[in-house]
């Protein structure tokens, strides 16, 4: 599979794509928390049972995790822009028709739709890749990555809010209208990626991974409705191990398939994938912890006693925190390296979440909390997309930047099932109403500490990432591309674009195709011609360049050793236009 670029130059990207993409990310964690200060009383708004309502969290948990990696592909494929438009949009019917009803069915189904704005993240960050500038680019995906964090603490208390002092439909209309402005904004600001992955959709990859999903988060989120050692939630899992192991083999053999598992399988991608679902259960359950904690009566001798207006404000310092990491990060990262930023932010979670098994006594304390554990989160899921780009070619950055999105969202489902568990467990009688215990609440704290732990060794695992991978990562951009030639490339190709007459050809497009038929970079020439490429691996390439006026040209070249190979390109004499 090879990138290509539509027959449209690409706009420069001005300085409101950053915020745009940002305020879409922020939409969809509006939607995903939403309902959180209504939990509690769908059963009654719903008039339906306690365990059929929950139904109406996990089908936009469900539709979010399948359209994720499928919106990643289709947006390497037809334009990253149109998919996130189209993602966005299909999420503005989906709360419309919740808005506009109190049925179970279909409240049900507009969530459903809803989900399907989980897209918007990676498409979001692939944007940022295709037309960013090096010195834009890591604060901007360290940003885009956090914006579900932000969204969330920004909504929990606005939620709150409306839920307590307007008809609860006021939300899905809230959502709908942020929605709405976040396509026109989107398609006033963002301009469209002009780089294209070749290939088909996989259309029965698309429908297995669906599929597989599934049957793996059903039994995870209703397991403890259903009973863990139930044969419902046991023939589920039993089911999904096989789906996907069939969908892993049927993808193993196609050409252009859904999700590359022999990208996904290197050290890199696996590493950081699996460190996401842990970073993932670390995010959730402080949501789902502090927030009861803060609600429960004093009366119990450990409730706080607070209205859900103060507790959304108290937990709100998480997703601040989170938005205000992103130049931290970006500084951080520059210098040391997303590896490292990563280990950082978890350690920071660790710290978090020891103290805060000490800070549970005061409303104050949960805001502290809050604090340390969104720093360190920030850092955290910042570090992840970064680390994803470093390692997979161009041509699938939606698609494995959709699957690392993906990781995440299993962590925070697990995340959910556990702990909802634990509670559920842990609680005592009060008053006639089963009431989480605080030793509920440490067990919680305790596991999202393992899981901090888990992810730890994880990241340490991952290799460093060597000069040659953080320079593909800086140029992956047209815009930055001018300046690409300026860096020093320890293992790569470089030399000058040349006309038939010897003469320099500026802003020619190089690029430089794997053995696999994958592009692996990509760059212009300065305007002395110059041009620098790095490579992942030693072996055989085709070096293509094209520019306007001149006829196309493909060198095939090998890089052998790690110093950079000197390769001058001779474009053909001048085409005239049709």
């Amino acid at each position: 599979m090879t990138l290509t670029t539509t027959d449209r130059p690409a706009r420069r990207a001005g300085a409101a794509v950053v915020p745009v993409l940002a305020f879409a990310g922020i939409v969809v964690a509006v939607m995903q928390t939403l309902l959180v200060p209504v939990v509690k009383d769908l059963p009654q708004l719903l008039d339906t049972s306690p365990g059929n309502a929950t139904w109406v969290l996990t089908s936009t948990l469900l539709s979010g995790a399948v359209a994720t990696p499928i919106m990643g592909r289709l947006g390497d494929l037809y334009g990253k822009r149109r998919m996130l438009v189209l993602s966005l949009a299909v999420m503005v019917v989906g709360a419309l028709v919740s808005a506009l009803t109190s049925q179970l069915l279909t409240m049900i189904a507009g969530r459903t739709l809803q989900g399907f704005a989980m897209g918007a993240i990676p498409l979001g960050i692939g944007l940022m890749r295709d037309m960013l500038p090096r010195e834009r680019l890591g604060s901007a995906m360290a940003l885009m990555s956090s914006s579900i964090g932000v969204g969330g603490g920004l909504a929990l208390p606005a939620a709150a809010l409306v839920a307590q002092n307007t008809d609860w439909h006021v939300l899905f209309y809230g959502a709908a209208g942020l929605g709405a402005v976040a396509i026109v904004l989107t398609l006033l600001a963002v301009p469209e990626s002009p780089l294209r992955a070749r290939g088909s959709f996989d259309l029965p990859g698309a429908l297995g991974l669906s599929a597989g999903l599934v049957l793996l988060l059903l039994p995870v989120t209703k397991g403890s409705d259903w009973g863990w050692g139930s044969g419902a939630t046991l023939g589920l899992f039993a089911a999904a191990v096989v789906v996907l192991l069939l969908w892993g083999l049927m993808e193993l053999r196609l050409a252009a398939p859904l999700v590359d598992l022999r990208t996904t399988a290197r050290r890199e991608v696996l590493l950081t994938n699996l460190a996401s679902i842990m970073v993932g259960v670390s995010f959730y359950v402080v949501s789902l912890v502090l927030p009861q904690l803060l609600q429960l009566p004093s009366s119990t001798g450990y409730g706080l006693g607070r209205s859900m207006v103060v507790a959304g404000l108290c937990v709100a310092p998480l997703g601040l925190t989170m938005m205000f990491t992103a130049p931290v990060y970006a500084r951080l990262s520059a210098r040391y390296g997303p590896r490292t930023t990563l280990i950082i932010g978890l350690l920071v979670i660790a710290l978090g979440y020891g103290g805060g098994l000490g800070l549970m006594d005061a409303a104050w304390q949960t805001v502290i909390t809050s604090v340390v554990l969104g720093a360190g989160i920030g850092l955290a899921y910042s570090s992840l997309p970064a680390l994803i780009i470093g390692a997979v070619p161009a041509s699938e950055t939606g698609a494995a930047n959709g699957l690392n999105t993906l990781m995440r969202s299993i962590g925070t489902s697990v995340s959910s099932a556990v702990i909802g568990m634990v509670l559920a467990n842990t609680a005592h009688d009060a008053g006639g109403v089963a009431v989480p215990a605080m030793h509920g609440f440490r067990v919680s704290f305790l596991i999202a500490t393992a899981a901090v732990a888990v992810g730890l060794v994880l990241a340490l695992f991952l290799p460093r990432q060597r000069p040659a991978a953080r320079l593909r990562l800086r140029a992956s951009s047209e815009e930055d591309a001018n300046v690409a030639g300026a860096e020093e490339v320890l293992r790569g190709f470089r030399g000058r674009v040349l006309d038939a007459a010897g003469a320099p050809v500026a802003r020619a497009k190089v690029t430089l195709i794997d053995r696999h038929g994958r592009q692996a970079g990509a760059t212009l020439s300065a305007d002395d011609g110059a041009y620098t490429l790095a490579v992942p691996a030693r072996g055989p390439y085709v070096l293509a360049a094209r520019a306007a006026g001149h006829g196309p040209l493909a060198h095939a070249a090998t890089h052998t050793g790690d110093r950079p190979v000197d390769l001058d390109l001779s474009l053909p004499g001048e085409t005239v236009s049709a």
